[in-house]
């Protein structure tokens, strides 16, 4: 079942090595030209509206109402834009607040912390809707070895569970036997090191005080043992791409070197008659048995029929969350196996063991060694009990062998940052992926209905595609907060092509105006209840909720009105300076180019009807209050098609922007003109650059066709079903009889049909 490695494009990313765990201290200038930045972009703006806006009311009186009405838009535009450069600088600077205060927590006190005698579980949910298996075999074995004291991993299969096409037949066979593989695999080295440790523990047993040179020797060899496994492990992975790359390199091979480290460590100790208490050795052996000890399993929600076949990732990480802490017998019912829980006389077909924490982990993602162990550490801090989430945001894989896939990498890092920033505001969002969260919180904010006669549990919602954004304000309405965990300790790939972007970045800018509401109501009861919150909060949340739109329909204002050229100054452009000069110095600092801030301009507007039809479902759905389907990205190394429309937009801005500097070139406004050339430069190179001119024709020509296509119209019904239309008598065969026993009085089916107007005659 393997893929096509994608061709290395030129000015694709040539790096591979990851950026550091540990963010660096910022320095003081660089924390001083930051604060310099906020204070210089609200200036220049402030400078901007006294000297051109007002100035042309108080100067010329009877401007006319044309005029009048563009320049309060005008300035609106340039208003929201501002804001928007100004909250990511806010956010910046609060990022680097927190890299200059964190220090990471020392080895040997997260040893003391999860020493014997700790308990409680995590449990990792990796959703799995038809993946790629090398994909999703990595993600398991970044949770799985995991150094965590009790740790259960599960893939929650959402594959269709009948497939006929044989691809499809070969993914579902590889997910449901992939958990049983790897803890398969785990089993040899985890029962060798539990000896060992068992061995050190009878060696050591009254032992109060420095252990013996055997004990040190027994230590070093398991430590040896162990790291031999795992390059072992490294050597026989296939390497194919980046991620392969990154998954040998970061997750196996620097796992095995820091065990190797700890080896020296006691080599040296033994070289220099030297001794470790026997807390330390206890210490030592029990994270070599946790690395390798990890329980494994799946589930299908699809084979339940007790369980929500909503087509999402919330309803499938909630169909499980509902089972965590039961025990459950099936029943049959007409459309399957249910799901119920078992009595003490009943026997269990299911046991979902209790957890006081859940992971959650997209299928695409990977984690660093000590991931659990310091992220439920500091949840276990004191003054962090009601802290329900903390996450790191992801971070990109390096050697992106395409160019889109490495400047979305490049904002994706960016993300990182902002993200960072946002909690030190206290305005974290839940991102969904690579996040722990304490149970409890869970329940805080489940709410269940009946749906087919089964209970169906929601935790995280799913009335919006950006579920975790909105469970974030659920989590707050309780007295929940959530945090960042400031280190970069978790990876997730970014879509390889045009197509799967459009996926991924339609789905992010859909959803946040409806959420905005649900916020400010949350604030207004936080002002009655006393409780208010700060200012960076508000401006940041708002900011992450709306920017997408204001910014989305701003930038068509500005590429398609020709404004009055009274109403442009350098000032505007002033004040955008210090976001873009912050901007090309954090991409510098990842790793990416300063330049990088002119790809990302055309970038962006090449995504601009992308983020449009975002907006635009999110204001349907408002409107409706239908939910909009759940698109998933792609992840695949071949290339996914774009909607003809979205590839025909850039074209059409290319286009006018051109139209729209030659007209203004004539009429010397040499302002709007050479913004109309920037914008038709850079989204002609990022046309060209992350699409092709050669795809670009193929998907608007695929776009053609699917919107000339007639589908053919489906078959008549059958004449047994007509005839229950017309209220014939129905023939006893066709009566699904196990249905109405099972449901009783309900309409099911065509079984019962009658027409509307008879249904509303009887009153039913």
């Amino acid at each position: 079942m393997g893929a096509d490695v994608a061709r290395r494009q030129w000015g694709a990313e040539k790096i591979t090595e990851t950026l550091p765990t540990v963010h660096p201290i910022p320095s003081g200038m660089k924390m001083a030209l930051g604060r310099l930045a906020i204070v210089a972009t609200v200036l220049f703006w402030a400078i901007y509206v006294v000297t051109t806006i007002i100035r042309e009311f108080v100067n010329t009186p009877g401007l006319g109402f044309q005029f009048t009405m563009e320049a309060i838009s005008y300035l609106v535009v340039v208003t929201f834009l501002t804001f928007s450069a100004l909250m990511h600088l806010i956010a910046r600077q609060g990022a680097m607040e927190r890299f200059r205060d964190h220090r990471r927590t020392p080895r040997a006190v997260l040893d003391a912390h999860f020493d014997d005698g700790w308990e409680g579980r995590i449990t990792v949910l990796v959703p799995s809707y038809i993946e790629e298996p090398a994909v999703v075999r990595k993600t398991l074995w970044s949770a799985a070895l995991q150094e965590f004291p009790d740790l259960r991993v599960v893939l929650l299969i959402d594959d269709p569970p009948n497939p006929t096409a044989p691809e499809l037949i070969a993914a579902l066979d590889f997910a449901r036997a992939l958990p049983a593989e790897i803890e398969d695999a785990l089993a040899t080295p985890y029962a060798s090191m539990l000896a060992a440790a068992e061995a050190a523990a009878t060696a050591t047993r009254g032992v109060d005080g420095p252990v013996s040179l055997a004990v040190m020797v027994a230590l070093a060899d398991a430590h040896r043992e162990a790291v031999e496994w795992i390059e072992a492990l490294a050597d026989e992975h296939t390497m194919e791409d980046h991620t392969d790359e990154f998954f040998v390199e970061r997750v196996l091979r620097d796992l095995a070197r820091e065990l190797r480290l700890s080896m020296l460590a006691l080599e040296a100790a033994i070289a220099q008659d030297a001794s470790i208490t026997t807390d330390r050795v206890r210490q030592l052996h029990a994270r070599l048995v946790r690395i390798f000890k990890a329980e494994l399993t799946s589930f299908e929600r699809k084979a339940w029929a007790s369980t929500s076949h909503e087509p999402n990732k919330a309803m499938n990480l909630n169909a499980y969350l509902s089972l965590i802490g039961g025990e459950f017998t099936t029943i049959e019912t007409p459309k399957g196996l249910a799901l119920v829980p078992a009595t003490s006389d009943d026997e269990v077909a299911l046991s979902v063991p209790e957890s006081r924490y859940v992971l959650t982990l997209d299928a695409d993602s990977m984690l660093l060694r000590d991931y659990c162990l310091r992220l439920v550490e500091r949840l276990e801090t004191p003054g962090w009990e009601r802290v329900a989430v903390i996450q790191t945001p992801y971070s990109s894989y390096r050697g992106a062998p395409t160019r889109i896939e490495r400047l979305a990498g490049a904002t994706t890092d960016v993300q990182h940052l902002l993200h960072q920033g946002m909690t030190y505001y206290d305005a974290t969002f839940w991102v969904g992926a690579n996040a722990v969260i304490r149970s409890r919180a869970l329940e805080d904010i489940a709410s269940t209905e009946i749906v087919d006669g089964f209970p169906i549990t929601t935790y995280i919602q799913d009335a919006t595609v950006i579920e975790d954004t909105e469970s974030s304000i659920d989590l707050g309405d309780h007295g929940w907060t959530l945090s960042n965990y400031p280190e970069r300790l978790s990876y997730s790939a970014t879509p390889p092509d045009f197509g799967s972007l459009v996926v991924q970045r339609r789905r992010w800018a859909n959803g946040g105006l409806l959420i905005l509401p649900k916020f400010m109501r949350q604030l207004t009861r936080r002002r009655r209840a006393r409780t208010p919150a700060r200012m960076g909060e508000v401006t940041l949340r708002v900011n992450y909720l709306a920017s997408i739109t204001w910014a989305t329909f701003g930038l068509m204002f500005l590429l398609a009105y020709p404004y009055d050229g009274r109403l442009l100054s350098m000032w505007v452009f002033l004040a955008a300076v210090p976001y873009f000069l912050a901007l090309g110095s954090d991409l510098r600092e990842s790793g990416h180019r300063f330049s990088d801030i002119f790809r990302i301009y055309g970038f962006n507007l090449v995504l601009l009807a992308v983020n449009l039809a975002g907006v635009l479902k999110s204001l349907q759905q408002a409107i409706t209050g239908e939910k909009i389907p759940f698109a998933r990205t792609p992840k695949v190394r071949n290339r996914t098609a774009a909607p003809g429309l979205f590839v025909l937009a850039p074209w059409l801005i290319i286009g006018f922007s051109a139209f729209t500097f030659w007209r203004d070139f004539q009429a010397q406004n040499w302002g709007n003109a050479v913004f109309a050339a920037v914008n038709a430069i850079l989204c002609l190179w990022a046309l060209i650059a992350y699409i092709g001119i050669g795809r670009s024709i193929v998907d608007m020509s695929l776009g053609a066709v699917g919107f000339l296509f007639v589908a053919p119209r489906p078959p008549r019904r059958a004449r047994a079903e007509r005839r229950i239309a017309r209220r014939e008598p129905v023939p006893l065969e066709s009566v699904d009889w196990n249905s109405i026993l099972y449901h009783g009085d309900r309409r099911l089916g065509e079984n019962l049909r009658r027409s509307s107007e008879a249904r509303r005659k009887r009153g039913r």
